[in-house]
């Protein structure tokens, strides 16, 4: 990310980031995520990237709301990232096709 410089950024944060890089399996990234947040923080995130991909699909509000159970107020915090962000979400669209997970 050249010339991106995060809010977040300190040597601790550093740390954290790194520590994520460096997990290798899938398993290794439940256990980690298990032992540093709390099953409602990870199922935070998930719903969030969930939104995500529903708003990038042009799918309505409401749609969102009833099939993630995300408020309205969620919905539209993931909304502004994906337009006036730092484009993580994009990134991550990008690399990762959501298609092979649909039919689990």
């Amino acid at each position: 990310m050249s010339g991106y410089v995060s809010k977040l950024e300190t040597p601790e944060m550093d740390y954290l980031v790194d520590a994520i890089r460096s997990l290798k399996t899938r398993e290794e990234v439940y256990r980690f995520l298990e032992d540093v947040c709390t099953i409602n923080e990870i199922k935070a995130m998930e719903q969030r990237l969930q939104v995500a991909r529903m708003l990038k699909e042009r799918r309505t509000y409401l749609d969102i709301a009833s099939s993630t159970g995300a408020s309205t107020a969620t919905i539209s915090r993931v909304n502004r990232s994906l337009n006036y962000g730092n484009n993580g979400y994009k990134v991550v669209f990008e690399r990762v096709d959501w298609n092979e997970y649909e039919d689990k």
